[in-house]
């Protein structure tokens, strides 16, 4: 019984420590910004992409209606 315990325990931690690494691993603040919100958007602008990785873009056309 305690054997059983002491899987599910494990199994249970094992799924925490995928979630902790999948959703804040990597992140120097925790979560990002919620970008719809415009106090926050105004306060946090998205950084801008460095020279290296910045690639040109296209001008975005509004879809057909």
């Amino acid at each position: 019984m305690v054997l059983i315990l002491l899987e599910a325990l494990g199994a249970l931690l094992a799924l925490v420590l995928i979630v902790w690494w999948t959703m804040f691993s990597g992140r120097r603040n925790g979560e990002l910004p919620d970008q719809h919100d415009p106090d926050v958007a105004a306060e946090n602008p998205p950084p801008a992409p460095s020279a290296d990785t910045a690639a040109p873009q296209k001008p975005r056309t509004p879809p057909p209606h």
